[in-house]
């Protein structure tokens, strides 16, 4: 037989053995929820079910079905993108081989425990399934506190790529990876590629972008991998990521801007290898790694401009509790840090964060904190300071369990509390990229080599430590930009985040009608001008935007409010957020100024107001409970003959919440206010919630408090940062101006005070634990 022949034969044998491994897709286009429902009852290896463009309600999506590894069952968007999840609507997997591609959950919220789950019931439990580019934007619970998940992994080899996920308020991590049964632990589960979007401020615990396990499950091994992913503005809350769990892995992530940190909550032998911190020298609740436990290793990661202090420390190593339950914290032993480069972050290794033995009066032995790390190392790393730090090693409990080992400083001649192992060398640093910089020159300091440090074979770039085994992260100074902070990189093809800026319309009213029609016509960002004279308003008016009120002449304008006992003028609902400028606001003595909504709330809203004169109210401002601001600010405003002054005090489930982050008040005037002026409030202890910030400063308060039960003027209890200073309280019957929290971050400074009581100091509050 000719070569020809046999050649062609060949060929056949192979095409027919190819068909044999990889079927040819079958494309089932179905454009409801039975249609859906029948095609994926009939669905085999290599299907795809495609999802006709368009709005999906209310759709519950059961995806129970088994492919293979070669021909895996496709759930998919028409076009990527162009098929929205709405309403009242989830998703659930269960089985193997299975995909699930192209699909915006938006405007709406699920009816269960969790948006996308990897599990159905106990029989239907996804493996080796995959969600990918895929954004889930916004969609919350309707209230607060009502927990639940955006992606939930459960089962084995499951893999979470390419999605964009941004804007979750309510209670619970974002995504939770859960270990609890044999069928989820040893899951070697993966989250890579994708783009985490902002997480706003919860305002609390529970506010995670990615939880893995948790207390209880915390000795399971689950081997998950974290890689390749963009943390922006990730801000829920102190952790972004908290590792509960064993053997997991956290590679080559990207967390920019975002107020929290990496933290090994629970759980052992974890790595964090690879990983950008990226900070703005100003933020100080950006964040960076935070340990505890036993046997993590930290390599080759990069810090830049973090200044977070204590649990947002750039390396937070904690102290544990001696013989911790599994819900509190373990003493760290083992942990090796090594090659690791941090640029101007200030005091960026802190030892012994969290001991609390001075609280040992008002909490029980079970919660002090007096476990110092032992048999850890602190190896080869680089810190370069353009401004010497006075204590770039902080040591709030004696770090005498911790070896340095050829770690190199340019801390510019500024001197410091010298340890051994961290050697003075005058080097420069040069940009490769925006935020990435890396010394311009080798460092011929001899890197250390502890017992198994050859397994650390490349640097945060790649290159290999094999021949060149300097110290920090990078061994070379030749260095291509990374490109870290192109989107294009991460989350979902279809999608960017990148809004266009729009310029402001100014919309000018002359009466009350008109500014009712304006507000509703307004779109986000708008301007409204209010002219010169008297608007009378008899029902509230509904702020669900971005808006600017403002007075054209701030001396001749005035809102009278007539409207129901126990209404607002401006009634905050969410995605409200409201900038009231030079306005005169009368009520009639029963209503609110401003207040949120009663239930509902399902995301933020926000208020700023300045140059105003507020008088004739209730409440000037009345937060309900499972109502969250980022940001509530008076500014040159005067505030008079009310009966309440700023509430927000229905946090009382003592659970670590607060109605607002950051409350201040500026160069403001109270007089005549009955009752307390500000009532700002988070109970309950947790050590981990270090929110709520009160800034009180140049503002006078005359006559007030006189019918305030508890006699306190400024209400703050469990707050965690309060500044109270150069501010004037001069006649108000009441027996204290404050009671401040000495424990925690609340300070006092020249004030004046005459016939109003006194502001007091208790170093440790009671208060109710919570876990």
């Amino acid at each position: 037989m000719s070569i020809k022949p046999l050649l062609i034969l060949a060929l056949a044998i192979i095409t027919i053995l190819s068909s044999c491994d990889t079927k040819q897709e079958n494309h089932i286009i179905v454009s409801d929820i039975a249609g859906y429902n029948n095609a994926i009852s009939k669905a085999e290896p290599g299907d795809a079910i495609i999802l006709k463009n368009g709005v999906w309600k209310d759709a519950e999506f059961i995806f129970i079905a088994n492919g293979t590894k070669e021909n895996p069952i496709t759930l998919k968007a028409e076009t990527p993108g162009k098929v929205f999840i709405e309403g009242v609507s989830s998703l659930k997997l269960g089985g193997n081989y299975l995909v699930v591609d192209g699909l915006h959950f938006k405007n709406g919220y699920s009816p269960s425990n969790a948006v996308v789950e990897f599990w159905v019931d106990e029989n239907n439990i996804a493996n080796h399934s995959t969600l990918t580019n895929c954004v889930i934007e916004d969609f919350n619970k309707m209230s607060r506190d009502d927990s639940d998940l955006w992606v939930l992994l459960r089962g084995r080899h499951n893999t979470l790529s390419n999605c964009y996920i941004e804007g979750k308020t309510n209670r619970g991590p974002t995504v939770r990876v859960d270990v609890a049964g044999r069928e989820s632990i040893n899951n070697y589960h993966q989250i890579i590629n994708n783009h985490f979007g902002p997480r706003p401020t919860k305002g609390g615990a529970s506010g995670e972008t990615i939880q893995i396990g948790d207390s209880f499950t915390s000795m399971s091994p689950s081997y998950t991998m974290v890689a390749n992913n963009l943390f922006e503005k990730c801000n829920g809350e102190v952790e972004i990521i908290s590792s509960k769990t064993n053997f997991n892995e956290f590679r080559n992530n990207v967390f920019y801007q975002s107020e929290g940190s990496l933290v090994t909550r629970h759980g052992n032998y974890a790595t964090i290898n690879g990983n950008y911190f990226i900070g703005d020298g100003v933020n100080e609740n950006y964040g960076g790694i935070r340990i505890i436990n036993t046997g993590h290793t930290v390599t080759n990661n990069y810090f830049y401009s973090i200044i977070g202090k204590n649990f947002r420390s750039p390396l937070a190593v904690m102290n544990g509790i001696p013989k911790s339950p599994l819900n509190r914290y373990n003493q760290v032993t083992d942990l090796v840090v090594a090659y690791n480069t941090y640029i101007n972050c200030a005091s960026p290794w802190q030892f012994g964060v969290g001991t609390n033995i001075n609280q040992k009066d008002v909490l029980p032995l079970s919660e002090i904190r007096s476990a110092r790390p032992i048999r850890s190392i602190v190896a080869n790393n680089v810190i370069y300071n353009e401004k010497g730090d006075p204590a770039p090693i902080i040591e709030h409990d004696e770090a005498d369990g911790v070896s340095f080992k050829s770690n190199v400083i340019n801390n510019q001649a500024v001197a410091f509390k010298s340890h051994k192992g961290v050697k003075n060398v005058n080097f420069k640093v040069k940009e490769i990229a925006p935020n990435i910089y890396i010394p311009s020159e080798t460092l011929n300091t001899k890197a250390f080599q502890g017992f198994g440090f050859d397994e650390f074979s490349k640097d945060l770039f790649g290159n290999s430590r094999q021949n060149d085994n300097l110290v920090g992260a990078s061994v070379t100074t030749d260095i291509k930009n990374p490109m870290i902070l192109d989107k294009s990189k991460y989350g979902a093809k279809w999608y960017s985040n990148e809004k266009e800026l729009k310029e402001p319309t100014t919309h000018n009213v002359t009466n009350a009608d008109e500014l009712k029609i304006k507000i509703d016509d307004a779109e986000d960002g708008d301007i409204i001008m209010l002219k010169m004279g008297n608007y009378n308003i008899d029902s509230s008016l509904q702020i669900n935007k971005k808006l600017n009120i403002t007075a054209e002449d701030n001396s001749n304008t005035t809102i009278n409010y007539s409207g129901a006992k126990n209404t607002p003028l401006f009634e905050l609902q969410p995605k409200g957020f409201l900038d009231l400028k030079n306005l005169a606001i009368k009520g009639t003595n029963s209503q609110f100024t401003f207040s949120s909504l009663k239930e509902n709330m399902f995301t933020h809203f926000g208020l700023n107001v300045s140059n105003c004169v507020i008088s004739d109210f209730d409440y000037v401002l009345k937060v309900y409970k499972e109502s969250f601001a980022e940001r509530i600010t008076f500014q040159n405003t005067t505030i008079l003959n009310c009966v309440n002054g700023l509430e927000l005090s229905e946090e009382t489930n003592d659970k670590g919440d607060y109605n607002t982050e950051y409350l201040t008040i500026k160069n403001c005037v109270f007089t005549n206010i009955d009752k307390n002026v500000i009532d700002y409030y988070r109970g309950g202890y947790d050590e981990s919630t270090i929110g709520g910030n009160l800034l009180l400063t140049n503002s006078t308060f005359t006559n007030c408090g006189a019918k305030e039960e508890n006699g306190i003027l400024i209400n703050t209890r469990g707050i965690i940062n309060v500044n109270i200073s150069e501010n004037t309280f001069k006649n108000n019957p009441v027996k204290l101006v404050a009671l401040l929290w000495g424990a925690k971050n609340n300070s006092h400074a020249n004030n004046k005070i005459s016939n109003s009581g006194e502001i007091i100091v208790e170093e440790n509050l009671k208060l109710k634990l919570f876990y």
